[in-house]
C-alpha cells in the first residue's frame, strides 16, 4: 500500500514539474489570474462579471457564425500564446520570482494536475459502469442527455454559455471564501429537517 502511495506521489510530482515547465512563460499571468479568481480584493467578483458581461454582449451584438466565432477564438489563443511570453516580463516588471510566488505557482500546477486526474478518473468510471452495468449506464446517459437537450432548447445558447462560464469563473472564489460549503451545509440541514418531518408524519 505504502509503495503504491509513493509511486502515486512520485507520478504526481513528475506531472506537476512537467506542467510547471510548460506554463513557466505564463507564470505571471497565471498568478494574477489566480488572485482575481480567488477574490483577493472585494471588488474582483464585480470586475470579473463586468468584463465577462461585456465580452458576451459584444458577441451578442456581432452575432458571428459558429465558424467565425471558433476561428476568432483560436486566433486570439494563438496571439496570446505568441505575445504573452514576450510581453509579460515587460508588463510585470521583473523576471525574478519570490519564493512565495514560486510556491503559489507550484500549488496551482499541482491543483491543475489533480483536476485533470479527477476528470480522467470520472471518465474511466463511466466506461467501467458501461462494462459492469450496461443497463444503468444506458438509462443514466439517456436521461442526462435528454435533460441537457431540453434545457438547451428552453434557454438561449449564448445565455446558457454565459451562465456556465460565469459560474465556472466564480467557483474558485466561492470555494475560497467558504460560500459553497456554507450553502451546501444549509441545504443538507433543510433536507434533514424535511426528512424528519416526513418520518414524524408517517409515525
Amino acid at each position: 500500500m505504502a509503495e503504491g502511495d509513493n509511486r502515486s506521489s512520485n507520478l504526481l510530482a513528475a506531472e506537476t514539474a512537467s506542467l510547471e515547465e510548460q506554463l513557466q512563460a505564463w507564470g505571471e499571468v497565471i498568478l494574477v489570474s489566480d488572485r482575481v479568481l480567488r477574490w483577493e480584493k472585494p471588488w474582483f467578483p464585480a470586475a470579473l462579471i463586468g468584463v465577462l458581461s461585456s465580452i458576451f454582449l459584444m458577441i451578442y451584438y456581432l452575432d458571428p457564425s459558429v465558424l467565425s466565432g471558433v476561428s476568432s477564438f483560436v486566433m486570439l489563443l494563438c496571439l496570446a500564446d505568441y505575445l504573452v511570453p514576450t510581453l509579460a516580463p515587460k508588463i510585470f516588471g521583473s523576471n525574478q520570482w519570490t519564493t512565495e510566488q514560486q510556491q503559489r505557482f507550484h500549488e496551482i500546477c499541482c491543483t491543475l494536475v489533480k483536476s485533470r486526474r479527477r476528470i480522467v478518473g470520472w471518465w474511466k468510471r463511466l466506461f467501467s459502469l458501461k462494462e459492469e452495468k450496461p443497463k444503468m449506464y444506458f438509462m443514466t446517459m439517456i436521461s442526462t442527455l435528454a435533460v441537457v437537450a431540453w434545457l438547451g432548447q428552453q434557454v438561449h445558447n449564448l445565455l446558457l454559455t454565459y451562465i456556465i462560464v460565469t459560474f465556472l469563473l466564480l467557483l474558485p472564489g466561492l470555494n475560497q471564501h467558504g460560500l459553497i460549503s456554507k450553502y451546501i451545509g444549509m441545504a443538507k440541514r433543510e433536507i434533514n429537517k424535511l426528512m424528519k418531518q416526513k418520518e414524524k408524519k408517517n409515525e
